[in-house]
């Protein structure tokens, strides 16, 4: 009878360490592989997944500190909510866009040591959840402020007054190049933490920081300073993402030399017709999926409501904006979108939830195994056959080919403690490559183990996308409804070793 219930009736497999909770899995009998066992897992399409460089952006400005930011973020009413909602529940991370200026007012004294403001945009991301994500800009044009230290202009440098009589350098002048660089150098020793910042944008010239409109004592300095920038980012954040604007009056020759040495994709016209044409979609897809993508609305709520009319799109309200923007995110493989400033944040919160959830579930990478077989029975001193195949649910991809990443996140299948649920023994397989997991395009790996030196007993079969700089920790959280452990590993099945 015993022998007849083991055939007939399915593998289940329960966990008591998991009150309340579905398996979200099933489990059966491999009949390709004597011994081993298949296991389905039910993927998560819609929940918030909090991974490296993906998401939305919540944005802050030096200008007009306000002390009240975190609140202001943190209590927004949104129709058929009892409640106001927070914009950190929906985002990945803070974006602080400032000035060199607000960074360094004197010489050697950075904001992160001292600026109450910038402190509390710092340890308020902490507290959220939030990591951190940078801009330095130095063109004074279209701000009422200088960008650049008062102190690089007495050192010497040349320059020039902008639209609003304010001094800005020439990015190609010797002085404001060595204060620059001091300072990159300085920033990046502290925030060169991919525990703590998700990217860095590596140029910041020209007027906003979008790399156009650049003025140089002599035009013929242009490519020898584009080298000196991007050397100078590249050479300081060698652990973060480092991003620039894919602008066409950069051009792409310089491009895709900068892409080559290991910048990535940013732009800031998403939803603007007129500035996001075929240049731009041209160089998304020569890069794509080599490099992931950082977009930016080009709309923002500058004090005139209605000034989007003037896009060719036809826009008629806000609703119209974001919709559209989110569309390019989208048909562009987005990894991340800026929810902005508050009113932006408001506006999409308020009147475009179902768009902020839409990006959530659609924009960049989601992560999940469809099947995996595994033996349920090993032997020291033998080889085990492990078949896994992969999805990405998401219109992005997880970098982790990029230079900075130096293909850190690798898949690896673990014996877990049936207690702990902390990994005994570990398996990579250095074949399982994320960055190549593309939507609707599945990949199958087939992996052979070696067993031994194992210590006899009952364990758990447990999966990972690890982080193989940070001791083979769990790094990117697969996109499954199954609960993981305590140390992020995905439980599977009960696996007995001989």
């Amino acid at each position: 009878m015993y022998l007849l219930l083991k055939l007939f009736i399915p593998l289940c497999i329960i966990y008591s360490g998991y009150p309340n909770n579905k398996d979200y899995l099933s489990v059966t009998r491999d009949k390709g592989i004597r011994g081993n066992h298949v296991v389905h897992l039910e993927p998560e399409k819609e929940k918030i997944i909090r991974n490296p460089m993906m998401g939305w952006a919540l944005y802050a400005d030096a200008y007009h500190p306000d002390m009240k930011f975190w609140q202001k973020f943190d209590h927004i009413s949104v129709q058929g909510h009892a409640s106001p909602v927070k914009a950190s529940d929906y985002a990945t991370h803070l974006y602080i866009r400032w000035p060199w200026s607000a960074l360094e007012k004197e010489e050697g004294a950075y904001a992160w040591e001292y600026d109450e403001f910038f402190l509390l945009l710092e340890r308020g991301a902490e507290e959220r959840g939030l990591k951190l994500a940078f801009r330095v800009y130095v063109d004074s044009r279209d701000y009422r402020t200088s960008s650049t230290p008062e102190y690089v202009r007495m050192a010497g440098a040349k320059g020039y007054m902008g639209n609003t009589g304010k001094w800005s350098p020439y990015p190609d002048d010797p002085v404001f190049q060595e204060k620059f660089e001091k300072f990159i150098r300085a920033f990046a020793e502290r925030y060169d933490d991919p525990g703590r910042v998700e990217f860095v944008d590596g140029f910041g010239l020209g007027k906003w920081g979008e790399g156009h409109s650049i003025e140089l004592t002599d035009k013929g300095n242009y490519i020898p300073m584009f080298h000196w920038i991007t050397h100078l980012y590249l050479t300081s954040f060698k652990k973060i993402p480092v991003a620039i604007n894919y602008h066409v009056e950069i051009g792409k020759p310089l491009l895709t030399e900068a892409f080559e040495q290991g910048y990535i994709l940013r732009h800031d016209a998403f939803g603007m017709s007129q500035y996001y044409g075929d240049f731009e979609k041209s160089i998304v897809q020569e890069q794509f999926p080599r490099r992931p993508v950082i977009a930016e609305s080009g709309w923002w709520m500058n004090g005139n409501e209605n000034w989007y009319q003037r896009d060719p799109n036809g826009y008629k309200t806000w609703q119209d904006v974001w919709g559209q923007t989110l569309q390019d995110a989208l048909n562009e493989h987005a990894n991340i979108l800026d929810l902005r400033n508050i009113a932006e944040t408001r506006s999409w919160m308020e009147h475009s939830l179902d768009l902020v959830n839409r990006f959530i579930a659609e924009g960049g990478y989601r992560l999940y195994p469809d099947h995996i077989s595994l033996p349920a029975t090993m032997k020291n001193n033998t080889t085990i056959s492990i078949i896994h195949r992969w999805n990405n649910l998401g219109v992005g991809v997880c970098p982790s080919n990029i230079k900075q990443w130096n293909q850190k996140y690798q898949v690896a299948f673990a014996l877990l403690d049936q207690n702990t649920q902390t990994p005994q023994k570990i398996f990579i397989d250095p074949n399982a490559e994320p960055s190549q997991w593309i939507k609707n395009k599945p990949v199958t790996y087939k992996h052979r183990q070696e067993i031994k030196d194992i210590p006899e007993g009952i364990y758990t079969w447990g999966i990972a996308i690890v982080d193989t700089s940070q001791n083979n920790t769990k790094g990117i959280n697969i996109s499954v409804k199954r609960n993981t452990g305590p140390t992020g590993w995905v439980p599977l099945f009960d696996v007995t070793v001989k």
